[in-house]
């Protein structure tokens, strides 16, 4: 099946809705900070392994994490207390030990140098965010992603101690509630995610959800607030 290649010369893409039936959209041109900035304003994100070539998907179903289906259970609510938490104060970090971190299924990592480079900028941006879990002064578990409009689009996340990872979901959760966010985009479904309450929905409404948002700005600092955790 014939899937367009991008023009380095230009930020413009196919139109999503196109995909093939894996959900590949395109394939090639960069990942320059813009880039990325208008693939995920489209509902197009990439991901692929370091030897091939840059492969942009628009998945079908699409998995999303409405705030409030977050399931917060009983164990780790209790383990919450265990970590202290941090946003943006070790967003390089977190990329790369969500890198690797070995992953069950999985032969490699999608997150290589160039995409480090790539999200570090966006950080920069005030674009891209991580949310940190300590314990002792050290980084145990956290996740990172970057914001569109009123939507968190998490990319990846890792933990080295028992329920790091989770905890920092959590923390998210309830600033992005906070904050006024619509949802989190999961992206590709995973178990992990739905145990965690996020669920499949079509391509199609996604889309449609997300253009009603994604232009949206949210004005606020990405700052752990104790009463929020507690």
């Amino acid at each position: 099946m014939y899937i367009p290649q991008l023009d380095k010369h230009s930020l413009t893409f196919p139109n999503p809705h196109d995909a093939n039936e894996e959900g590949i959209v395109a394939w090639g041109g960069d990942l320059n900070p813009s880039r990325l900035i208008r693939a995920y304003q489209n509902g197009i994100f990439p991901w692929y392994s370091q030897q091939d070539p840059i492969l942009w998907w628009s998945t079908n179903p699409r998995l999303i994490m409405e705030l409030d289906d977050f399931k917060l259970r009983r164990s780790l609510k209790k383990n919450l207390k265990k970590f202290d938490y941090k946003f943006d104060t070790n967003f390089e970090e977190v990329m790369k030990k969500c890198a690797s971190t070995k992953r069950e299924g999985q032969n490699g990592t999608w997150i290589n140098k160039d995409l480090v480079e790539s999200f570090s900028v966006l950080h920069g941006m005030g674009i891209a965010h991580s949310v940190e879990s300590y314990q002792d002064g050290n980084l145990v578990g956290g996740l990172y992603g970057l914001v569109i409009g009123r939507v968190f689009c998490g990319e990846s996340m890792f933990t080295h101690v028992n329920d790091a990872s989770k905890a920092a979901y959590a923390v998210l959760v309830k600033h992005l509630k906070v904050w006024g966010y619509d949802f989190i985009d999961c992206q590709v479904p995973t178990q992990h995610l739905k145990s965690l309450g996020a669920k499949e929905v079509s391509r199609d409404y996604y889309l449609e959800r997300l253009n009603k948002v994604n232009m949206e700005n949210i004005k606020n600092e990405w700052i752990v607030e104790k009463n929020l955790i507690n």
